[in-house]
C-alpha cells in the first residue's frame, strides 16, 4: 500500500503525505538554542504529537532529549511524590535508549523506577536529574507531551513549581538547556484547571514560559506541497494551487481539517458513483462534496468542541450572539471567555475582532445551534420542511422561490413581532427554513467579512451552482442603496450575474414581497419582511 492522508496518531513521511514542517522545526530549535522554557498548546488534533516527534529527531544531533508523553502514566501515578517520582523515571529511562546517562546516576534511576528507594521526594529526583545534566556529553532537553493529563494534579504543580526553580538558577547549577510542554493548555492557563486556594504554591510556575509563536497552522504554499506529492503518485490532472486555496480558504490551516478533507477527497469522493474515479474528485465539486461529508460526520474534534460548549455556557452564548445577531465582539486577550475560545480553537483574533476559527468550524456551530432550535420544532422550520420538494426543479435550486416563500411564512407567522425579535431572530431563521431544503445535497457558509457590520452574506453551494444572499436590518432608504450596491461589488467578485437581498425591515408601511433590481450589470432579487 501506498502512502495515504492521516488523521489518527501520529503522521510519518515514508507512510502519509504531509506537510513539508522544516520551516516549523527550525522556529522552534532556534527557543531551544536561546535556553528557552515554552509550551506548545494548541487545539485538539492540531499536529501536536507528529510536531513534537519531528522536533526530536530534529535536535538530537545537537542535544540530548528526553521525550516523555504525561498520556502514558496513570492518575494513580500523581497520588504522591513518590509515586510520579517512580512512574516519571521509568518513562525516562523507556525513552532514554538511545542517550548516554552515567552510570551511577542511571544505577540510582533505576532503583527509583522500581521502588527500591522508600520515601523518593521530587526533591531527591530534581538531584539526580541536575547532576546528569551538568555530566551530559549533550546538552539535555526535556520535552513533556499532553501535559493536559496531568494539569489538574497537585503533585504535577508542585512539579511545575520545582522545575521553575531549577530553570531560574539555571546560571548557578547546570540544568535543562530547555523546556517544552506541550497539551491544549498554556503554562499561563494551567491555573484555570486548579484551585490554588486548595493547594497552595509557594511559587509561581506560570509566570516563566516565553511566548511561542511559530504558527503551527499550514500555509496555502505547505498545502500545495503535499498536494504535488500526492500528485506526483497519482497523476489526476487537479489544480494543485487552486485546490491548495480552497483547502486554506474553509480550514485556515487547521491540519486536521487539512488532512481530512483531503482523506475524504482520495477515499470517498474518488470511489462514489457521481465522481466515479480521482480526476473527477480533485476539483471544486469533490472539495465540496467533501465538505458537505465533513461537516455530516461525527468525530472525535467536532465532538470535543460541541462538549466545550456544555462546559462552558458563556463561551456558548457569546457564539450564538456572534453567528446570528452580529453582534460585534472586540478581540481582549484577557478576556477568559475569548481566551478559552481561543484555546479550544473556536475563535481567532482577527482585525481586532474575534470571530470563528475557520470557514469549517463556523459552518459546524451554525448547523449545532440551528438543529437545537429544530429540535423545538420551530414553526418556520416545519413550514419549509412540509415544502422542501417544491424548491428544487430538475436537480436545481431555485433561491427565487425560496425567498419568496420564506417572506410568505415568516410574514404569517412573525409578522406582529417587535423590532429587537426580528434582529436576535430573522437571520437564525432563514437559514433554518433553508437547512431541509439544502441538506444532504448542498451547503452553505456565512461570509466572515461581513458579519457584525448589519449584514450577513450566506453563500449556497448546490449541485456545483453558487447563490449569493444578503440579509440585512433595514436602514431606510439610503442604507439599502448602498447595501444594493455592496451587493453588487459582491457579485463582481464572484463573477456572478445574479444575486439575493433579504431585507428585514421594521416599518409599519413596508411593502412584503419579492421584487427584481438592476445595479449595473448584475440582477438582484429583493425580498422584504
Amino acid at each position: 500500500m501506498g502512502r495515504h492522508f492521516n488523521v489518527n496518531a501520529v503522521c510519518r513521511p515514508g507512510e502519509h503525505y504531509m506537510v513539508d514542517i522544516s520551516d516549523k522545526l527550525r522556529q522552534i530549535k532556534a527557543m531551544v538554542d536561546a535556553g528557552k522554557y515554552f509550551t506548545i498548546n494548541r487545539a485538539r488534533q492540531y499536529g501536536k504529537t507528529t510536531t513534537l516527534q519531528a522536533l526530536r529527531d530534529y535536535l538530537k544531533e545537537d542535544y540530548a532529549v528526553i521525550h516523555l508523553d504525561f498520556q502514558m502514566l496513570s492518575y494513580a501515578d500523581f497520588e504522591t511524590e513518590a509515586a510520579f517520582a517512580e512512574a516519571f523515571v521509568r518513562e525516562i529511562l523507556d525513552a532514554a535508549g538511545e542517550l548516554s546517562i552515567p552510570e551511577d546516576i542511571r544505577e540510582e534511576l533505576s532503583l527509583i523506577a522500581d521502588g527500591k528507594i522508600p520515601g523518593i521526594t521530587l526533591s531527591k529526583l530534581f538531584k539526580y536529574l541536575i547532576s546528569w545534566c551538568g555530566r551530559a556529553e549533550k546538552p539535555l532537553v526535556l520535552l513533556i507531551d499532553e501535559t493536559d493529563h496531568a494539569s489538574d494534579n497537585r503533585i504535577f504543580l508542585s512539579f511545575l513549581s520545582q522545575l521553575r526553580g531549577y530553570y531560574m538558577n539555571r546560571t548557578v547549577k547546570p540544568t535543562f538547556q530547555s523546556v517544552i510542554l506541550a497539551g491544549v493548555y498554556d503554562i499561563r492557563n494551567l491555573k484555570d484547571r486548579f484551585i490554588e486556594e486548595k493547594y497552595p504554591l509557594k511559587n509561581s510556575p506560570w509566570n516563566i514560559a516565553a511566548d511561542f509563536e511559530v504558527n503551527m497552522s499550514f500555509s496555502k504554499q505547505e498545502i500545495a506541497g503535499m498536494l504535488q506529492e500526492y500528485e506526483r503518485d497519482y497523476e489526476t490532472g487537479m489544480d494543485v494551487d487552486g485546490i491548495a486555496g480552497l483547502l486554506y480558504d474553509y480550514t485556515s490551516g487547521y491540519p486536521y481539517l487539512v488532512s481530512r478533507l483531503c482523506m475524504l477527497i482520495d477515499e470517498k469522493v474518488s470511489k462514489s458513483e457521481c465522481f466515479g474515479g480521482r480526476r473527477n474528485a480533485w476539483t471544486r465539486d469533490g472539495f465540496l462534496e467533501a465538505e458537505r461529508m465533513l461537516l455530516m460526520e461525527k468525530n472525535p474534534l467536532f465532538e470535543s468542541l460541541v462538549n466545550k460548549l456544555t462546559d462552558y455556557p458563556e463561551l456558548e452564548e457569546m457564539l450564538d450572539g456572534l453567528l446570528f445577531s452580529g453582534r460585534a465582539v472586540a478581540y481582549n486577550s484577557l478576556n477568559p471567555v475569548i481566551c478559552v475560545g481561543e484555546m479550544f480553537g473556536f475563535l481567532r483574533e482577527r482585525n481586532g475582532m474575534a470571530e470563528p476559527a475557520n470557514r469549517i468550524f463556523d459552518t459546524l456551530l451554525y448547523n449545532y445551534f440551528l438543529s437545537i432550535k429544530e429540535m423545538r420544532s420551530t414553526d418556520i422550520y416545519q413550514a419549509s420542511l412540509e415544502e422542501h420538494n417544491q424548491f428544487v426543479w430538475d436537480g436545481h435550486l431555485n433561491m427565487r422561490r425560496v425567498l419568496e416563500k420564506f417572506t410568505a411564512h415568516f410574514h404569517e407567522l412573525y409578522g406582529d413581532s417587535g423590532e429587537r425579535f426580528v434582529e436576535e431572530e430573522g437571520r437564525k431563521f432563514f437559514l433554518l427554513y433553508l437547512r431541509p431544503i439544502i441538506n444532504g445535497t448542498g451547503n452553505y457558509y456565512v461570509e466572515t467579512r461581513t458579519r457584525g457590520l448589519r449584514r450577513t452574506d450566506v453563500i449556497v453551494d448546490y449541485r456545483g451552482e453558487r447563490f449569493i444572499v444578503e440579509m440585512k436590518i433595514w436602514r431606510g432608504e439610503e442604507y439599502h442603496k448602498r447595501g444594493e450596491q455592496q451587493l453588487a461589488g459582491y457579485l463582481e467578485d464572484y463573477n456572478k450575474k445574479e444575486g439575493y437581498l433579504l431585507s428585514f425591515n421594521f416599518n409599519i408601511k413596508k411593502q412584503v414581497g419579492v421584487r427584481e433590481v438592476m445595479v449595473g450589470d448584475k440582477k438582484i432579487i429583493e425580498a422584504v419582511v
